[in-house]
């Protein structure tokens, strides 16, 4: 049996409504020479008679059956049984455009120094879908590059996880998927950036994101706020923030005081918050005071920008950067 050149990761659990056209839109891709590892965790639908067929009608398709184990030793047994060193990710209820993986293996065959290219998406069926969304969907989409990507990677997750190709070795060499209570996925892309891991994103539009209410992104604990300030302060604790015990804060909104408890559970302060709002200056919050942008400069701590009005980022750095303050080394947006 030849070793294909890309491997197809799909865990699946009772998805028997959708399951049929993820697996038609793999059967349309221009790029054929794949394999398909789908890991059925414990369905007890259709599931498993609709992966069945599929693997007697295209001998590319293999599945794996579970017992009900959870998505990331679903996602892990279906790592180590992905032949090919290059992986592509894909969900049951989604829809990949027929040149998807064409363009993303042409990526990343180019440049043997990526360990990751996702690509644009669109959330579909529109009709249904949040301004929340919308605004995640444009902001990932317009991360282009490696350096952008960089920037805003404790913002937000800049990856919608089912649209990337990977390379095998970079995902093992970080341990693979970890259960720490926390996205799977954000706490891969963190690993990986801290490993050194370069990105990418093509700026077509790929992917095709279903959005629906039982969607994980919507249901599990694991993807709400609190668990992503989790993951986001686990690893600041490790990188930007390593061996600092106090912090300011920009933004002394629910957001900011959402993290200023998530930082303390890692045994880090808030020691000063920075805010435009006139009735909250001059205050002290949680035993530290509320002082006005042009009182605060560079050189005392660091600074995370916890401003959770839509819209503001872009706002707050530039005043950080025109205050003396250096993205990434001085301060940097988690909001």
């Amino acid at each position: 049996m030849t070793t294909p050149r890309l491997s197809v990761l799909l865990p699946v659990r009772n998805d028997e409504r959708y399951l049929p056209f993820a697996l038609a839109s793999l059967s349309r891709q221009t790029f054929t020479d794949w394999e398909l590892v789908a890991v059925d965790d414990g369905s007890n639908d259709a599931t498993p008679a609709i992966l069945a067929e599929a693997a007697r009608r295209d001998a590319r398709v293999r599945s794996l059956m579970l017992s009900e184990q959870g998505l990331v030793p679903a996602l892990n047994g279906g790592l180590a049984a992905c032949r090919a060193p290059l992986v592509a990710r894909m969900d049951s209820d989604d829809i990949s455009h027929p040149r998807r993986l064409e363009l993303q293996m042409a990526r990343m065959e180019a440049d043997p120094m990526l360990g990751l290219v996702a690509t644009s998406f669109r959330h579909f069926p529109r009709r249904h879908v949040r301004v929340g969304m919308l605004a995640y969907e444009a902001w990932q989409n317009s991360l282009t590059s490696h350096d952008a990507i960089l920037r805003d990677l404790f913002v937000e997750s800049p990856f919608v996880h089912p649209s990337v190709v990977f390379r095998k070795r970079e995902v093992e060499k970080v341990g693979g998927y970890r259960d720490m209570g926390w996205a799977e996925d954000y706490d891969l892309w963190l690993r990986l950036a801290s490993a050194g891991t370069r990105f990418d994103r093509l700026p077509q539009t790929l992917f095709f994101w279903r959005d629906r209410p039982e969607r994980a992104t919507r249901t599990m604990q694991e993807y709400s706020a609190q668990a992503f300030r989790a993951c986001k302060a686990h690893h600041l604790k490790e990188g930007f923030l390593k061996g600092e015990t106090c912090v300011t804060l920009a933004g002394a909104g629910l957001e900011g005081r959402g993290w200023r408890r998530t930082l303390e559970n890692e045994g880090i302060r808030v020691v000063r918050w920075v805010d435009v709002d006139p009735r909250k200056i001059g205050r002290t919050l949680h035993d530290a005071p509320v002082i006005a942008p042009d009182k605060v400069t560079a050189g005392n701590g660091k600074m995370l920008v916890t401003v959770g009005t839509r819209g503001a980022r872009d706002g707050v750095r530039s005043w950080a950067v025109q205050a003396g303050f250096r993205e990434g080394t001085d301060f940097l947006c988690v909001t």
